[in-house]
């Protein structure tokens, strides 16, 4: 597969299976951040293991690669800092299976990751919405609002430092 193959097959399985691969991250991680550089990661590795791909069921392919990944960052140093056992980890991975208390957990830090991108003041509302919600690209939001894609990448950024600030916040509460 030549190296323009392999950017338009990326593309491809990108725009296929971002939301989807997205949601896996989610759903095992727990965190919108973290699922969101684990799913940027998961398409680099794609990337770079074109080669090796069988071509078969990209799906479970693609999936396998976040669920790794997802994996990897759930048992690295920085989650044992946290953790005080194997078995908090091992709980952690559990909770990625799709059981009803996972599905619930995982719509409900959804609802409270859309309320929380719903309640920024604007520009960095319909950033954070076009952006981290609909999955739109700063080019794309930019275009659709008549915005300078320069400007519209600034209030991505401002809106992710704001989300984290938030959401980071609001887990200190409870």
């Amino acid at each position: 597969m030549g190296t323009s193959d392999s950017k338009e097959k990326i593309i491809y399985l990108m725009n296929q299976y971002k939301n989807l691969v997205f949601s896996v991250c989610l759903k095992m991680t727990g965190d919108y951040f973290t699922a969101e550089d684990i799913t940027q990661e998961t398409f680099i590795s794609a990337y770079s293991h074109l080669e090796d791909f069988d071509g078969r069921d990209e799906k479970a392919w693609i999936c396998r690669i976040a669920s790794n990944k997802c994996i990897d960052y759930l048992r690295s140093a920085k989650m044992r800092e946290v953790a005080s056992t194997d078995e908090s980890i091992e709980a952690s991975i559990e909770a990625g299976r799709d059981g009803p208390l996972e599905t619930y957990i995982a719509k409900d830090v959804e609802k409270r990751f859309v309320d929380s991108c719903n309640e920024l003041d604007e520009p960095y509302r319909t950033a954070a919405v076009g952006h981290f919600i609909r999955g739109k690209t700063a080019k794309e939001i930019s275009l659709e609002k008549g915005i300078p894609l320069k400007t519209m990448q600034s209030h991505i950024y401002r809106a992710r430092e704001m989300l984290k600030k938030k959401i980071r916040k609001e887990e200190l509460l409870t």
